[in-house]
Parts: structure tokens; sequence; C-alpha cells
């Protein structure tokens, strides 16, 4: 998987639609969720775009810390279900560290992450705070990284 990490004004249309197209596809339509998704938060985000063959499999928007939550924060974290099984999610989130880590030089990152992914972000070094809670139906914990 190819990565490119772009600021909001310097994704292209082609991007933008890709990735919308790819968080509506996981979000609204295979976790059936109903929630507005265009939350204006992207214009203040890094973009983390994972790229097989030329097609967009697998994303996440990362924010500095203060904008998102005190610290640094990667979300929207998404790999195509037909690629899962191929450990890009792993790839994507250790580039997204990555960003954090060099770009941003942020050390402490946190996330709201959906339960049932808790292990996995734990082999990440996430660890969770604070209780289960619903964002849009879905079952969530808070995380952070050190």
């Amino acid at each position: 998987m190819n990565f490119i990490i772009k600021n909001f004004l310097e994704l292209t249309t082609e991007e933008l639609y890709a990735i919308l197209q790819l968080r509506s596809e996981v979000f609204v339509v295979e976790q059936n969720c109903v929630y507005q998704d265009l939350d204006f938060k992207d214009q203040q985000a890094m973009h983390v775009l994972g790229y097989k063959n030329q097609k967009l499999i697998a994303y996440t928007r990362i924010f500095k810390a203060g904008d998102y939550f005190e610290n640094a924060s990667i979300g929207r974290v998404i790999v195509r279900e037909s690629e899962r099984s191929y450990d890009y999610g792993h790839q994507l989130l250790n580039e997204s560290i990555h960003v954090v880590l060099k770009d941003l030089n942020h050390q402490a990152i946190t996330i709201s992450a959906q339960k049932h992914l808790k292990k996995f972000y734990e082999t990440h070094g996430f660890k969770q705070v604070g209780e289960t809670y619903l964002e849009d139906g879905i079952p969530h914990i808070e995380m952070i990284r050190n």
C-alpha cells in the first residue's frame, strides 16, 4: 500500500470524492449508521490516504493537539471491507502514528475507538481511559497512546 499525506487544501476533487465515498461506504452503509459525516472538521485535518493499485482502500484523518482533543488525534480510521484480511489496518495506523510523531511533533495521541477494536488499538500502544459511551449508536471508548 502506498500512502499520501495531504492537508485539506491539497486534496484534489477526485481524492476528496474518494475519501467521502469510502467513509460513506463503511460508516453509513456497512455499519448501518445514519450520522453527519461532513462535520467541517476535515478542513483542519491532515489526511492519510492509502492506495493499492491506484484505488483508495484505507484512510485516516489526523488533528494536531487542541483541534479535536487535548492531545493530537487520529480518527475516521477506515480500511475497505474487501481489503481487511491483508492487515492494511496496521500499516495505516503505523503511518498515521508516524505522521503525528514526526510531522506534528506530538507524542500523546487520543482516539475515540469503536469498542470492538480495542485489542487492535492496544497492539499499537493505546490504552483505554474512561468508560464505554455511545457515539452515533455504536459503543466507543477513549484511548490514549503516550
